[in-house]
């Protein structure tokens, strides 16, 4: 690993640790995350998707929900996530949107596909155009009578 954080493998192990004791407690996703910055550990978090009937509830949407919590602020920026798998792209995005600066992941797409582990179907739908995508996106602009919703927004936050 060509990483500046010396404690970058004991945080990789930490987030396998964290993956392996879900399975072995909680006979479920093999997924953990631990989210630092500047040294300090800000979350470590497991996938909690069966736990919490929710299928956003994936390790690293868990560690970048309890930092920003923990900290009151969604900014994360600077921070670095050690993931045991391959990150989704609804976790990428969630953490370039955060602010996180770096990931590490110990197992790739290719080491989770005879699991059916892989990330990969995600990211090779949202590169094909709109109009192929499995599931269908379409604009409907539809407008409330009164104020427009986003200018009221822009005036709401000045």
């Amino acid at each position: 690993m060509s990483q500046a954080d010396p404690n970058a493998e004991k945080y990789m192990v930490d987030a396998l640790r964290l993956a392996m004791r879900n399975v072995r407690e909680r006979k479920t996703w093999p997924f953990g995350a631990v989210l630092v910055r500047n040294g300090k550990v800000l979350a470590n978090a497991v996938n909690e998707v069966d736990v919490l009937c929710d299928p956003s509830a994936h390790a690293e949407m868990q560690a970048v929900r309890m930092a920003a919590k923990a900290q009151g602020d969604t900014d994360l920026s600077g921070s670095v996530v050690y993931a045991s798998g391959y990150p989704c792209s609804m976790c990428l995005t969630a953490m370039y949107l955060a602010g996180v600066k770096e990931v590490y992941y110990a197992y790739s797409n290719e080491d989770g596909e005879p699991y059916d582990l892989s990330a990969a179907r995600g990211y090779v739908e949202i590169a094909r155009p709109i109009e192929e995508r499995e599931m269908p996106l379409r604009s409907l602009p539809v407008r409330d009578e009164g104020e427009d919703l986003y200018e009221a927004w822009e005036r709401a936050t000045r």
